[in-house]
């Protein structure tokens, strides 16, 4: 409890600069972990249902089922499983029309998954940059704060008839708290965006060598009538 009160007071005694860096650090801070957190569930969530849909699609299932099962909830698909109803859906389409080349076909069923791909990484991705910044910057924001409260300690000690260290040690104190609230915001935003982006890159694979192999299949099945 006296710890609490002791950054409490710190902070309260600090210069206005000082504490508007502080308060911004905090800000980050919160922000950064509902990002961390938000990302957290949505790429679980995505690992999740790919995993679970390509059970499905590689235990047999007629793809003109499986296509009809997941179409009303199109709206709420994700990761493979949007994909492969986006492209099943187009190569349906396309072929319904007739006149037309069956790689014609196939290649407009891989651009229609290509764009869902494309829109379910845009999905992931976001706000990931906002943890590479503040992992990046918020050490240097905090640096900035120590280095005026340092100043201010130090302009104050030289008005001074008798300079102690009694005198300098409050404001040092303060300003270094600056620095601790810039570390604290930046490393879980560093160890978490390293953390995601590498899952984002493996599940990007995963959804690659899907669509290459849905479109192989689709290649064999586009003469079928």
């Amino acid at each position: 409890m006296n710890e609490e009160l002791s950054i409490w007071s710190l902070f309260m005694e600090a210069s206005l600069l000082v504490q508007m860096v502080m308060f911004l650090l905090l800000v980050v801070s919160v922000i950064s972990w509902t990002i961390i957190i938000e990302k957290w569930r949505a790429l679980k969530e995505a690992r999740e249902n790919s995993i679970t849909f390509e059970n499905r699609f590689w235990s047999g299932i007629d793809l003109v089922d499986l296509y009809k099962q997941i179409s009303p909830d199109k709206e709420t698909l994700s990761g493979i499983a949007a994909m492969f109803e986006s492209g099943f859906g187009e190569y349906a389409r396309l072929k319904n029309q007739g006149g037309m080349e069956p790689m014609d076909i196939v290649e407009g069923a891989q651009r229609s998954m290509r764009v869902a791909m494309m829109r379910e990484f845009d999905r992931l991705e976001s706000h990931l940059a906002f943890l590479a910044t503040v992992g990046s910057t918020s050490p240097y924001v905090g640096l900035f704060g120590t280095v005026w409260g340092i100043m201010n300690s130090f302009r104050a000690l030289g008005s001074a008839q008798h300079a102690t260290l009694s005198m300098v040690a409050p404001g040092i104190a303060e300003a270094l708290v600056a620095t601790a609230m810039g570390l604290f915001a930046a490393i879980p935003a560093v160890i978490a965006y390293n953390r995601y982006s590498n899952d984002l890159e493996r599940l990007e694979n995963r959804l690659e060598n899907f669509k290459d192999e849905f479109a192989t299949l689709l290649q064999r099945q586009v003469h079928v009538k």
